[in-house]
Parts: C-alpha cells; structure tokens; sequence
C-alpha cells in the first residue's frame, strides 16, 4: 500500500471482542494502525474486495464461514493478504486447516492480557514485513509446493507433542496416542535433532516458515528421508506437516 498507516481488518462475531482488538491496536504508541471491525465473515469478505487492507485478524469460529474459510475467499481477492487468526479455538483441532490455507499464524485468545500482547507482537512484525516467511529457507531446493500435505502435528511449548494426526503417526509407525505427550526428538536421530535444534527452530521463532528436508526415525527404527514444513504460532507452538520422500538405510546400532 501507498499509505503508511496500517490497516487492520478485526472480525470476530463477538462485536465486543471485535472491538477490544481493534482498540488494543490502535491504543499502542508504536504501531500506527487504523483499524475496521466487521462482525460476519460474508461482510467482511465483501470490504475486502471493495477495501485494500494490509491485515486481517480473525477469529475461528463463525457462522457461515470460519475464519480459514474466509481466509480462503480472501486469497482469491489478494493472494499475498497477511491473515492471522485470533481465537480460542485449539490451534490442535484446526492444524491441517492452517497448514493447507496458508494461514500466517495463530494467537489464543485463551491467554487472557497475554494473548492480546501476543496478538499485538504479531501485527507489528507483520507491519514490518515480517508475514511468517513462505519461502523456503533450507534443504535440497524444495518449496512449499513440494511439501504435500500427509501427516500434520503440532508441538506444544513444553516440545512435546500435543496433537497428532492418523496420518502423521502412522508416517512413523505410530497411532497418535503413542506420541502425544511424547518429546517430538523421538521420531528423529540424534544428528537430525541437532539440526532442528540449531537451524530449524530458531528459524521458526524468529518468524520464518521453514521448508526442508530432515530425516524421520520410524518406530522398527528404520530411518526415512522427509520433506517438511515448519512453521510457529505466536503462543510458541509449532505446526508441522510432512511427507516421505525416499526410504534411506536403517539405523546403525550404536
């Protein structure tokens, strides 16, 4: 945008929560912000189309369409539209849905005066230009693209898992309840975990979505070369999703 004030689109059904957002932007010194509330997602698609905006921020849960599916919509109006979504819906029950629109990250709104603060961060690095990093940023030339949406996870802040799709198990030989809980260097050797540990998850922290490849340790312990999109929510949560690319050699016993 020509402007130089940032414009924030709030949508949440909840009018008073769309507003609290909206005032929590535009109170704070450092950003300069102008913000629009609309309370149904079908009206704020609409603004979108008639409006330039240089952020959503949504919540999940809505009638008629839910906040990724508004997403969706909105990337067909502009494709590069940074979109963050505001909710209280587990990031855990909608990771395959976030990984598959290209949301640009998620904030709980179960975090009270936190999760604003958290909300808040967001905005201004995206204000910044800093919109989660869709490029690849590592490994063998691969993109986005080439990571095909098999198995999806997320990792709780502790490192352990906390949700765990069939798929993404059953890519290591596990049921799902067999790792959650558990500290996500399980399915990796010790080298590949030094790497995630020193390349990976800085990377992701630091606000960068990473596209790579690693290596993924199955539960016979044969290992398997994986292609892998990483990318962390604003609570400090990681979203994974991964696909095999060959089968590599087993695991030499140490």
């Amino acid at each position: 945008m020509t402007n130089e004030t940032f414009r924030v689109l709030c949508v949440d059904d909840e009018p008073g929560l769309a507003r609290l957002v909206a005032t929590h932007l535009e109170r704070d010194a450092d950003l300069d912000c102008e913000t629009a509330v609309e309370t149904r997602p079908d009206d704020a698609l609409r603004r979108i189309e008639r409006e330039s905006f240089d952020c959503v921020v949504s919540d999940y849960d809505m009638p008629r369409l839910t906040g990724v599916e508004l997403l969706s919509a909105a990337r067909e109006v502009d494709p590069d539209l940074p979109f963050l979504l505001f909710s209280a819906t587990g990031p855990a029950d909608i990771a395959a849905e976030m990984v598959r629109a290209g949301v640009s990250d998620y904030v709980s709104k179960r975090g009270g005066a936190d999760g604003y603060t958290a909300l808040l961060r967001r905005v201004k690095r995206t204000a910044a230009g800093e919109n989660g990093g869709f490029a690849a940023r590592d490994a063998d030339d691969l993109t986005e693209a080439d990571v095909a949406l098999d198995g999806v996870c997320t990792v709780a802040p502790d490192g352990t898992f906390e949700f765990v799709g069939e798929e993404y198990g059953a890519l290591y030989g596990y049921a799902p309840e067999e790792l959650e809980g558990e500290p996500w260097q399980r399915l990796h050797p010790e080298t590949e975990v030094e790497h995630i540990e020193t390349n990976v998850i800085p990377a992701v922290t630091d606000g960068e979505r990473w596209t790579g490849a690693s290596t993924g340790l199955r539960a016979d312990g044969s290992r398997f070369a994986e292609s892998k999109m990483v990318s962390a929510t604003a609570d400090d949560r990681l979203v994974i999703s991964v696909s095999p690319l060959d089968a590599v050699r087993p695991v030499a016993d140490d």
